[in-house]
């Protein structure tokens, strides 16, 4: 039952995230709808896990949702292809930014549910 939730909730993670990525338009040095889907992913997931859930509904909103939602490979390949670009800085600033604001967002999300 628990891998039919996580499925559910990964597949609606994912069509987010897809939907995310077809409207959110990506600034020509910077990649939007990367950076977004993956800092909301930690600040849902933050909370959640500061919320008394049942296991079955983590599976489904944490486990799923927000596993289907956030994308660590995409944000890897992005970081990679930039410095093969010979953009070394924009590199740099992408991982700190993402990694930073992933970290402050987890943290206050699971602040604001305790």
């Amino acid at each position: 039952m628990t891998v039919l939730l996580v499925a559910l909730g990964g597949g609606v993670g994912a069509g987010v995230r897809y939907l995310t990525g077809r409207y959110v338009s990506a600034h020509p040095n910077f990649p939007v709808p990367t950076f977004l889907v993956n800092i909301v992913g930690c600040f849902i997931l933050g909370l959640l896990s500061g919320v008394a859930l049942s296991p079955a509904m983590f599976a489904l909103l944490g486990t799923g949702f927000c596993g289907g939602l956030t994308t660590y490979s995409t944000f890897a390949v992005e970081a990679v292809a930039a410095e093969r670009e010979r953009r070394p800085i924009y590199s740099a600033l992408y991982v700190v930014a993402s990694l930073g604001t992933g970290l402050f967002l987890a943290w206050a999300g699971f602040h604001l549910s305790t």
